[in-house]
Protein backbone atom coordinates (compact mmCIF):
# COMPACT_ATOMS: atom_id res chain seq x y z
CA UNK A 1 0.00 0.00 0.00
CA UNK A 2 1.18 3.12 -0.79
CA UNK A 3 0.97 6.23 1.79
CA UNK A 4 -1.00 8.81 0.88
CA UNK A 5 0.11 12.28 2.09
CA UNK A 6 -1.56 15.78 1.11
CA UNK A 7 0.54 17.78 -1.04
CA UNK A 8 0.24 20.98 1.13
CA UNK A 9 1.23 18.78 4.31
CA UNK A 10 4.25 17.35 2.29
CA UNK A 11 5.39 20.96 1.58
CA UNK A 12 5.06 21.59 5.13
CA UNK A 13 7.75 18.82 5.87
CA UNK A 14 10.06 20.27 3.01
CA UNK A 15 9.68 23.49 4.63
CA UNK A 16 10.12 22.03 8.58
CA UNK A 17 13.38 20.08 6.89
CA UNK A 18 14.60 23.45 4.88
CA UNK A 19 14.21 24.86 8.77
CA UNK A 20 16.33 22.07 10.43
CA UNK A 21 19.57 23.06 8.85
CA UNK A 22 22.07 24.75 10.45
CA UNK A 23 22.03 28.69 10.51
CA UNK A 24 26.02 28.54 9.70
CA UNK A 25 24.93 26.82 6.21
CA UNK A 26 21.75 28.27 5.49
CA UNK A 27 23.26 31.67 5.32
CA UNK A 28 25.71 30.43 2.71
CA UNK A 29 22.98 28.89 0.42
CA UNK A 30 22.19 31.30 -2.71
CA UNK A 31 19.95 32.07 -5.57
CA UNK A 32 18.05 28.93 -5.61
CA UNK A 33 14.11 27.72 -5.79
CA UNK A 34 13.04 25.13 -3.79
CA UNK A 35 9.68 23.21 -5.24
CA UNK A 36 8.02 20.08 -4.64
CA UNK A 37 6.32 18.43 -7.60
CA UNK A 38 4.15 15.21 -7.72
CA UNK A 39 5.87 13.09 -10.06
CA UNK A 40 9.14 12.62 -11.20
CA UNK A 41 11.70 11.37 -13.94
CA UNK A 42 13.10 8.17 -13.90
CA UNK A 43 11.87 7.23 -10.16
CA UNK A 44 13.61 10.28 -8.66
CA UNK A 45 13.12 11.36 -5.35
CA UNK A 46 14.64 14.67 -5.53
CA UNK A 47 16.74 16.95 -8.18
CA UNK A 48 19.23 20.01 -8.15
CA UNK A 49 20.08 21.80 -11.18
CA UNK A 50 22.32 24.89 -11.57
CA UNK A 51 25.63 25.81 -10.86
CA UNK A 52 27.35 24.62 -6.95
CA UNK A 53 28.68 26.75 -4.95
CA UNK A 54 31.85 25.78 -5.70
CA UNK A 55 31.63 26.54 -9.25
CA UNK A 56 30.06 30.04 -8.94
CA UNK A 57 33.26 31.64 -10.27
CA UNK A 58 31.29 31.09 -13.38
CA UNK A 59 28.05 31.82 -12.29
CA UNK A 60 28.38 35.82 -14.62
CA UNK A 61 25.74 37.95 -14.70
CA UNK A 62 21.97 37.62 -14.81
CA UNK A 63 21.07 33.92 -14.23
CA UNK A 64 18.16 32.00 -13.08
CA UNK A 65 18.34 30.56 -9.84
CA UNK A 66 19.16 27.35 -9.34
CA UNK A 67 16.55 24.45 -8.31
CA UNK A 68 15.71 21.76 -6.50
CA UNK A 69 12.91 19.83 -6.78
CA UNK A 70 11.84 17.17 -3.71
CA UNK A 71 9.01 15.03 -5.55
CA UNK A 72 6.16 13.65 -3.78
CA UNK A 73 4.69 10.29 -4.84
CA UNK A 74 8.52 8.55 -5.07
CA UNK A 75 9.22 9.51 -1.39
CA UNK A 76 5.44 8.07 -0.37
CA UNK A 77 6.00 5.07 -2.47
CA UNK A 78 9.69 4.89 -0.86
CA UNK A 79 8.20 5.09 2.89
CA UNK A 80 6.43 2.43 4.72
CA UNK A 81 5.01 4.68 7.93
CA UNK A 82 4.85 8.07 8.38
CA UNK A 83 7.93 8.76 10.12
CA UNK A 84 9.57 6.98 7.09
CA UNK A 85 8.13 10.01 4.96
CA UNK A 86 9.14 12.61 7.52
CA UNK A 87 12.70 10.89 7.93
CA UNK A 88 13.07 10.61 3.73
CA UNK A 89 12.07 14.33 2.98
CA UNK A 90 14.67 15.52 5.37
CA UNK A 91 17.61 13.03 3.96
CA UNK A 92 16.53 14.71 0.71
CA UNK A 93 16.44 17.91 1.21
CA UNK A 94 19.76 18.03 2.83
CA UNK A 95 20.98 15.56 0.04
CA UNK A 96 19.63 18.50 -2.45
CA UNK A 97 21.12 20.83 -0.48
CA UNK A 98 24.67 19.48 -0.30
CA UNK A 99 24.62 19.52 -4.18
CA UNK A 100 24.14 23.02 -4.07
CA UNK A 101 27.42 23.07 -1.97
CA UNK A 102 28.72 20.88 -4.53
CA UNK A 103 29.16 18.07 -2.70
CA UNK A 104 28.96 15.00 -5.03
CA UNK A 105 26.55 11.84 -4.69
CA UNK A 106 29.42 9.60 -3.93
CA UNK A 107 30.66 11.89 -0.81
CA UNK A 108 26.95 11.98 -0.12
CA UNK A 109 26.72 8.24 0.61
CA UNK A 110 29.61 8.01 2.22
CA UNK A 111 28.12 10.32 4.95
CA UNK A 112 25.31 8.26 4.92
CA UNK A 113 23.06 11.10 2.74
CA UNK A 114 22.41 9.25 -0.05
Amino acid sequence: MVLDLPLERFEELVAEALDGIPEELARHIDNVVIRVQDDSRAGLLGLYEGIPLTRREQYGGMVLPDRITIYRRPILRHSRTDEDVVRQVRVTVIHEIAHHFGISDARLHELGWA
